[in-house]
């Protein structure tokens, strides 16, 4: 079976559901409506590769992606998690050069991909748009100014706290207070910049110290206060 399926996706995902378009006119989304194209990826799939030169921004309709970059040791540091809703890809587009992330689908994932000839017009034509653009890059440069502090300053107990209440704030939990998202323990620690061993040696403390519950691959948070008091909010 093919990894990456053109298909006629439902037209309730549509590009006007997505923030950074709501400054754009009707005949604007449709010129990008009609230019784009829909791709559906299975789990496990790399959409692109950190290195590589793209020329499409890819806006998730539906599904989660890693973003991440290898560092000389050739682990992974994941950047972020891309959820429904979430633009990836867009700044090395920018700024014309080499992708300077990966992007792997974490579970099955539906892509609105739209060239950047399409958007580069109206970077120029639209400047509500244009700041839109500049506020999720500043949003970036922010969370990566964090990630790196976090990793030269906090303790691994400090950085996992502060991972999982990231996590927890981007996908939410269901009534029993269950993480929504299925997460390796791996990509846990990649996430918290540390080795697996590690991560899960901190997180059986915090199932130990009634912070956490873990059953299976399921992660129930117990005492949010606390495990804020851990990452130091």
């Amino acid at each position: 079976m093919k990894s990456v399926i053109t298909e006629l996706i439902p037209k309730a995902f549509q590009l006007k559901n997505f923030s950074l378009f709501e400054k754009l006119s009707e005949q604007e989304l449709n010129v990008l409506e009609y230019e784009a194209s829909r791709k559906s990826f299975k789990k496990g799939t790399v959409i692109y590769r950190e290195g590589s030169r793209h020329s499409d921004f890819y806006c998730i309709l539906r599904g989660v992606v890693k973003v991440y970059k290898i560092g000389t040791n050739g682990k992974p540091q994941i950047i972020r998690f891309a959820k429904t809703g979430d633009i990836i890809a867009y700044r090395s587009l920018i700024s014309r050069e080499l992708a300077c992330t990966s992007a792997k689908v974490m579970e099955d994932t539906i892509v609105c991909q739209i060239p950047y000839e399409s958007i580069a017009p109206l970077l120029s034509s639209n400047g509500q748009f244009s700041q839109l653009i500049m506020q999720l890059l500043c949003k970036e440069l922010r969370e990566s100014n964090n990630l790196l502090t976090d990793i030269a300053q906090k303790s691994v107990r400090g950085r996992t706290a502060e991972t999982l209440l990231a996590l927890k704030e981007e996908f939410g939990v269901d009534e029993l207070n269950t993480l929504k998202i299925s997460i390796t323990r791996e990509d846990l620690a990649n996430r918290a910049g540390t080795v697996t061993e590690s991560l899960i040696r901190v997180m059986s403390e915090f199932r130990n110290e009634r912070l956490l519950d873990l059953p299976g691959r399921k992660i129930v948070f117990l005492n949010t206060p606390k495990l804020q008091s851990v990452a130091n909010y």
